[in-house]
């Protein structure tokens, strides 16, 4: 009975352990293969990742790239179910390209436009002050420009033979004044045609002989504007001999552009601030627009009138103003950001959003623009109100477009992707790009050599913004920029690989923009950008034989002062051109 019990019992253990080893090796084969399974379909959705810099690099998990060391990204799917030629972007590639939306609306349609004026004379109060007694200079009273005049003031003294020789037949008239009063009011009347007054004639006659030296009176006042004879000098009857100003009324004349002609019309507000008297503002109404244009600065001028009843006020003193213009066209309209547009010379287009589970899609659209705003730009036809459009990051948005294949700014019919770098969506800590401290960079000559042809590009560029040479200056943007692209970015390591990756995406939305530009005033506003980024490449890489000069306008900017680059000590100004074209001073001198 004990063995049967214990027989039992060891083949019931036994039993027992066998079925927990089986069954854990049954269940335990199912988890590791769902596991396997799992593991294995996680491995097919592997997102991939690569560089904005640098595309060609592809990582299946995330960390720096290996050339210039920047973060790598999700690489995102070219293509979407709502259309082939969209542009996909997921939020951690909106937040790296720092790309900012707005939906289109109506606006009204004004703008702010800022003029450069000058004060100059009225010249409805310039006057000619001349001699009415043939004969020679013997005192001159008003010795120089700008003297003060006052009206009836003696300004000269001139001997007359002609007046000696009428005095005498005045003398000889009176003696018979009785008997032929005709020819005593005849020989009276000759004097008063010289313009002598009647209180001069009677003197003549009480003193009973000839004056010899006789006084020439001022007919206004004012200054001196111009001094036109010498002592000594012969003068005809009528002759100048001073030019006389009365400045207690200027004109204050602006320069008004072409492009912005359109929105300013006699009977306009301005609001103008005089350089010479900071932190006092006028107030003015145009009376007067100039109906020809100047050809060689492509400018017609518009006039204020300006009282100046104590002087304070100067002729050639610079002012700036601002007229608020409104379209007399229309009050609204559908107005689109200038941010938002890229604008080949032919076209200009737009990047349409579109939503979708994944995230966003955009979409190239070609618009039509009316006027310029400022800002921004009327929208004639392309999109409708409510379509919501990228106004910030653009170019990086174009840019993956042409990586990918898809239509684009320089491409609209798209194409094989890319494998280039892409200078449009670098994600690293951004600089000032306004002159500092330079970076502790060791520079090659080969990275050295390469920043010093690309300013080639920009001095062309600058010269042609000192000549107030549009022509000119969209010819050479165009080298400029694809100069910009050609520069071999691997010859620059370290810090100095970083600086030229931010500088020279800085430098290529500055020229986009620049060529985007309708006008001079639009091109230098964006040279600004261009020359600080110029700035600081060359106070890194620093030219190699000569010195180059860093110099600065304190007016440009809308007084908020701006430099740029010059190979010579000569102030040449690109921001205001002939206007201002000394304007300026050296800051700082570049070299090895």
């Amino acid at each position: 009975m004990k063995t049967f019990n214990k027989s039992s019992l060891l083949y019931g253990g036994l039993a027992l352990i066998l079925g927990i080893i089986l069954g854990g090796l049954f269940f335990g084969d199912s988890d590791v293969d769902l596991e396997r399974h799992d593991h294995s379909e996680n491995e097919e959705q592997t997102t991939e990742w690569t560089c904005s810099m640098h595309p060609q690099i592809r990582k299946n998990e995330p960390g720096d790239c290996p050339i210039c060391g920047m973060d790598l990204i999700p690489l995102q799917e070219s293509s979407t179910d709502l259309d082939p030629e969209t542009i996909h972007m997921s939020p951690r590639a909106l937040e790296l390209a720092q790309v900012q939306t707005q939906k289109i609306g109506l606006g009204k349609v004004f703008k702010t436009i800022r003029l450069n004026g000058k004060l100059q004379a009225d010249e409805r109060r310039i006057y000619t002050q001349a001699s009415h007694i043939p004969g020679r200079i013997e005192k001159l009273n008003l010795n120089f420009k700008g003297e003060a005049v006052q009206k009836g003031q003696v300004i000269a003294h001139v001997y007359s033979p002609e007046l000696i020789q009428a005095q005498k037949e005045l003398f000889e008239a009176r003696k018979l004044e009785k008997t032929q009063p005709e020819l005593f009011k005849a020989a009276q009347e000759k004097l008063t045609n010289w313009k002598l007054s009647k209180a001069q004639i009677q003197k003549i006659l009480k003193a009973d002989q000839p004056i010899e030296e006789f006084p020439i009176l001022a007919n206004v006042s004012g200054f001196v504007d111009a001094k036109e004879v010498q002592l000594g000098d012969y003068v005809q009857k009528g002759q100048s001999l001073y030019r006389i100003a009365n400045l207690s009324n200027l004109w204050l004349l602006w320069d008004v552009y072409e492009s912005d002609l359109v929105w300013i019309k006699a009977g306009d507000s301005i609001q103008y601030q005089i350089a010479s008297l900071p932190g006092k503002e006028y107030h003015g109404t145009i009376s007067y627009i100039d109906p020809v244009i100047d050809p060689k600065t492509r400018v017609a001028q518009a006039r204020v009138e300006q009282s100046n009843p104590h002087n304070l006020l100067k002729p050639e003193m610079f002012a700036k103003g601002l007229v608020k213009a409104k379209d007399a066209k229309s009050d609204s309209a559908l107005i689109v950001p200038k941010t938002a547009v890229m604008w080949t010379g032919e076209r200009s287009v737009v990047y349409v959003m579109y939503k979708s589970d994944n995230g966003l899609d955009f979409k190239m659209r070609e618009v039509l623009l009316g006027p310029d705003l400022g800002s921004s730009y009327v929208l004639i036809s392309g999109l409708e109100a409510g379509e919501e459009i990228a106004v910030n990051g653009t170019f990086s948005i174009d840019a993956a477009a042409q990586l990918a294949g898809k239509a684009s700014m320089m491409n609209p019919e798209g194409g094989q992707a890319h494998q280039a770098h892409n200078h449009g969506t670098m994600d690293m800590p951004e600089m000032s790009s306004k002159s500092q401290e330079p970076l502790d960079i060791m520079n090659e000559e080969s990275s050295t050599q390469a920043i010093e042809e690309l300013m080639l590009g920009y001095f062309k560029l600058k010269d042609a913004l000192v000549a107030d040479n549009l022509k000119q200056a969209q010819e050479v943007l165009k080298t400029f920029l694809k100069d910009l692209e050609d520069v071999d970015m691997t010859q620059f390591k370290g810090a100095g690989h970083q600086l030229w990756m931010q500088e020279s995406r800085k430098m290529k939305e500055g020229l986009m923009s620049m060529a985007n530009s309708r006008n001079l005033e639009e091109m230098r506003i964006h040279f600004i950008e261009v020359s600080n980024s110029a700035v600081q490449l060359v106070e890194n890489f620093p030219p190699v034989q000569g010195s180059w000069y860093i110099q600065h306008c304190p007016m440009a900017d809308a007084n908020n002062g701006a430099d740029w680059l010059s190979k010579s000590k000569e102030i040449r100004n690109p921001y205001f051109g002939a206007s201002m074209l000394t304007c300026g001073e050296i800051s700082k001198t570049l070299k090895n």
